[in-house]
């Protein structure tokens, strides 16, 4: 009789753990919408000349900057919209094989992007590539033997600016036809303008310095979750550049998101009604439009409108749409997590 009790109890331990076992299924989520913004930084590089001191001397430029510098601006704003997995919004599709279900496709972050059909995925945007620029020309290429041998630095600018000056004069007797030796056609003419540009204009780098631009492409996230008035997204400083929020020395630039409750208050959310015996766990966003507003202090700079798939509310579809007699293709928007496009035929 032992015995008997024995076996009775492994077996009802044995149907116990098969029925805490999980079902058979794909674990996906649902995406949240991220805002991702790209600042173009211009970096602007000041270097005075060799002979900036002697500007006004012998240039009278008397504005001439003595001091090197760097500085920096926001040349331009883009915002588009990427999504990352809610954890919020993490489900199981049951597998059964009453279902025609023949792919399930996931993005590698594991949201859903399409059942029975190949989904689409995000297309990042292209990163920025600045344009190569043109290296300055050296000054000393072009400096003749008297300044180059020149026992001061103050008889070195006194003698570049003389050549200077010579440059002048012999473009204008180009340009009036009064030179020496003209040339024969406009297109000797249009070289012998372009070398003495050249010549002066290397001449001039060690009076006036040289100022390099260089931009560059920061990029900054933000993931709304609700409604916000004007709260701070980062600082930007003249001298530094885009700082974090807590850095006092940059100015702050503050972000709003408006929630515009396209969807009706009384219209059902998901989980409010009793579960259906046809939901195998199949979810979809129906996402919520919102206003994106960035600020720098009370001055609104860009303002944008979007689809959130964390605004708004999800929705369970019915396991009728991959029944015996019906087979769907269902296609998400990767960015949303709504219902792009689907198909439905009857099986044969």
């Amino acid at each position: 009789m032992k015995k008997i009790f024995l076996t009775l109890t492994g077996l009802c331990f044995l149907l116990n753990i098969q029925a805490q076992q999980p079902v058979a299924g794909t674990t996906y989520y649902l995406p949240k919408t991220v805002l991702r913004f790209s600042f173009l930084i211009e970096k602007t590089t000041y270097t005075p000349g060799q002979f900036a001191a002697y500007s006004g001397k012998y240039l009278k430029k008397m504005d001439v900057r003595l001091e090197p510098s760097t500085t920096y601006r926001i040349a331009a704003i883009r915002m588009t919209p990427t999504a990352m997995p809610d954890s919020a919004k993490q489900y199981t599709l049951t597998l059964d094989k009453k279902l025609s279900i023949t792919e399930i496709d996931r993005d590698p972050s594991g949201i859903l992007l399409a059942i029975n059909a190949k989904g689409k995925s995000i297309v990042e945007p292209e990163a920025f590539r600045p344009v190569p620029q043109k290296p300055l020309p050296n000054p000393r290429n072009y400096m003749n033997e008297d300044i180059l041998t020149a026992g001061s630095t103050a008889k070195m600018a006194e003698l570049c600016a003389q050549d200077i000056y010579e440059i002048r004069d012999s473009r204008a007797q180009l340009s009036r036809g009064q030179a020496d030796f003209m040339p024969k056609d406009g297109t000797q003419l249009k070289i012998m303008m372009d070398n003495l540009d050249t010549q002066e204009a290397a001449l001039l780098q060690t009076f006036e310095g040289t100022t390099h631009k260089d931009t560059t492409e920061t990029i900054l996230t933000f993931i709304p979750t609700q409604s916000v008035e004007r709260q701070l997204f980062f600082r930007f400083s003249k001298w530094t550049g885009i700082t974090d929020p807590d850095d006092l020395g940059g100015s702050p630039y503050y972000i709003s998101i408006t929630d515009e409750q396209n969807i009706p208050e009384n219209a059902p959310a998901a989980g409010d009604e009793k579960k259906s015996k046809d939901d195998f766990g199949l979810n979809v966003n129906i996402p919520d439009k919102i206003k994106v507003t960035l600020y720098k202090y009370e001055q609104p700079l860009k303002t944008y409108e979007l689809w959130a798939g964390q605004f708004g509310k999800t929705e369970s579809l019915s396991s009728e749409l991959f029944g015996k007699k019906t087979t769907t293709r269902l296609l998400l928007n990767p960015l949303t997590g709504s219902i792009e496009k689907i198909e439905s035929e009857m099986l044969k």
